[in-house]
């Protein structure tokens, strides 16, 4: 059986850096984004510590595809994401951090 899989998006404070990512663990991701557990990652390096949009998928090779057509997407594409789903862009960690989201 497969693992169902996350995309997510995570920001940096001022909104000015994106980063979209996949996973089949959000809260360990998110929670090592947060801490900047790899120090000389993308995220680290631009400070992307908020999560601000979430989606979950049943199939993980869906969720990579989505990742993928994200990725590859305008700014202006995620931003519109962002908005639909957490217009104020407050960071989503509080919310999803002690819940099985899946």
């Amino acid at each position: 059986m497969q693992k169902g899989g996350l995309v997510y998006i995570v920001c940096s404070p001022d909104r000015n850096v994106l980063y979209t990512g996949v996973t089949s663990d959000l809260q360990t991701r998110i929670w090592k984004h947060k801490t900047k557990f790899y120090e000389n990652s993308f995220t680290a390096k631009y400070n992307c510590v908020m999560l601000v949009w979430y989606k979950y998928f049943i199939d993980i090779e869906e969720a990579i595809a989505a990742e993928k057509t994200i990725k590859a997407g305008s700014r202006r594409r995620k931003e519109t994401l962002i908005n639909n789903f957490n217009y104020e862009w407050k960071d989503l960690w509080e919310q999803v951090k002690d819940i099985r989201l899946y």
